[in-house]
């Protein structure tokens, strides 16, 4: 659905979807419409722009860094990988504090510098439509950001320097609202709402109350509820099962007289983006050629190091993510990758894949529990279930939902645009405070 109606108001806003993986802006207009903005990229027009940056030397621009951002970004690193830094998922380091700055090069890039990057590239290749930016500016944010310990406060900050860049009013919400809000006007009669988002990096739930179409308030938000587990963590399960141990990972080293089985810690940069490209460093690298020197296998260290200098984590997670995107459909897939001395094939059940996430879908099930008890409902009391974002798809996923719900109470659709137009709709809401996230960012 391209467009969606709500009560007209004056004054046209931006909302903005800023993803872990992808991005989605849309606007809605005096009119009370929202209209997703398309972009222009390699391969032809869409809305969704991939949140991904790519830097590499050049000494005929300023400063001697030359960067993309988006489908873009993905096509320079491509072209030449050894030349390049590709970063993706940033935006899961927004509320780390053992994050300080990304080494591009001889550079080091604060988040809300990356961000700057990410956005001036976003709004270029928006063209006429981002050219005059809406006064009113409403920027998605997860319930719960990525993360051991994550804090929100150090996120805002750093989203807040971000997004000063836009020079507007900007306002934070839930992301989960901003879909609530743009399945409401589907709805021609009251209701109460299930909204679940799946991103790459955060599952995140809330509950709102619809009212009928022409009530002063349509939407009024009853709770919220969100865990950082998501699409990025599913897809380290798979590497973690089908790619590491071929590169360390179970194995030892020697330490003096000891036989010591390698630490995990080598291992968790691959448990997501954000780090697995910022391991291309020159300390890293010789810590890793140190473990290759003791250990029992140096040969998988070899490997690991291999595909850190040589940029092989793009192809290797796009590998992974094929596999679990045909598992959504298939009861089996294929795993197939090669390269720096790795030459993985596998076969991978449905069932086997289900195994491996089940921890997490248990977590996650208990954070849709937490959702339902802050708003002091049960099951009974959901009228409708929207799920959302890529890994809704996901068959095991669904099942939580059908087994809480049952199945004809679920609904989806839109799943990477809905967020965007629910939030441009809430940036028209007279009454903005309440639906917007308050935090003290001091």
């Amino acid at each position: 659905m391209d467009e969606m109606m709500v009560n007209p108001v004056t004054g046209r806003a931006l909302g903005l979807d800023f993803g872990t993986t992808n991005s989605v802006v849309a606007i809605a207009d005096a009119g009370g419409e929202s209209h997703l903005v398309d972009f222009k990229g390699p391969n032809g027009a869409g809305p969704v722009f991939r949140s991904a940056l790519c830097f590499w030397q050049d000494g005929d621009v300023r400063g001697g860094i030359a960067h993309e951002a988006g489908p873009w970004a993905i096509d320079e690193f491509l072209e030449f990988p050894q030349g390049s830094r590709f970063l993706q998922s940033f935006k899961s380091v927004a509320a780390s504090a053992s994050f300080e700055t990304a080494n591009i090069f001889e550079k080091r890039m604060r988040f809300e510098q990356l961000g700057h990057v990410f956005l001036e590239h976003f709004l270029a290749h928006g063209g006429k439509a981002l050219a005059d930016l809406p006064d009113r500016v409403i920027v998605g944010r997860p319930v719960q950001y990525v993360g051991n310990r994550p804090d929100a406060v150090l996120a805002r900050t750093r989203y807040d320097l971000m997004f000063a860049l836009f020079k507007r009013e900007v306002h934070y919400v839930y992301e989960p609202l901003g879909a609530a809000f743009s399945f409401a006007s589907r709805l021609d009669r009251p209701a109460t709402l299930l909204v679940a988002d799946f991103g790459g990096g955060t599952s995140d739930f809330s509950v709102v109350r619809i009212e009928a179409p022409g009530a002063a308030q349509r939407c009024t938000p009853l709770s919220s509820a969100g865990i950082g587990i998501a699409g990025d963590r599913f897809d380290y399960r798979i590497m973690d099962h089908l790619v590491l141990p071929m590169l360390g990972k179970g194995g030892s080293y020697r330490s003096f007289d000891k036989l010591l089985e390698i630490p995990a810690g080598h291992f968790s940069d691959f448990g997501d983006w954000s780090r697995l490209a910022l391991m291309r460093n020159r300390r890293t690298l010789e810590e890793l050629a140190r473990l290759q020197h003791s250990a029992v296998d140096p040969a998988a260290i070899g490997r690991m190091i291999a595909v850190v200098e040589n940029e092989l984590g793009f192809s290797l997670y796009d590998a992974v993510g094929q596999l679990k995107r045909t598992l959504s459909s298939e009861d089996h897939a294929p795993f197939h990758f090669s390269g720096a001395g790795l030459d993985i094939h596998a076969e991978v059940s449905r069932a086997t894949f289900e195994g491996w996430i089940a921890e997490d879908l248990a977590r996650i099930a208990e954070t849709v529990d937490q959702a339902l008890s802050k708003a002091q409902l049960t099951a009974d009391g959901i009228d409708h279930v929207f799920l959302t974002g890529g890994s809704s798809l996901i068959p095991a996923v669904r099942r939580i939902f059908e087994q809480r719900f049952g199945a004809d109470k679920l609904d989806s659709g839109n799943e990477l645009t809905s967020i965007a137009h629910g939030l441009a709709l809430i940036g028209q809401e007279p009454n903005i405070a309440e639906w917007a996230v308050q935090e003290n960012a001091q």
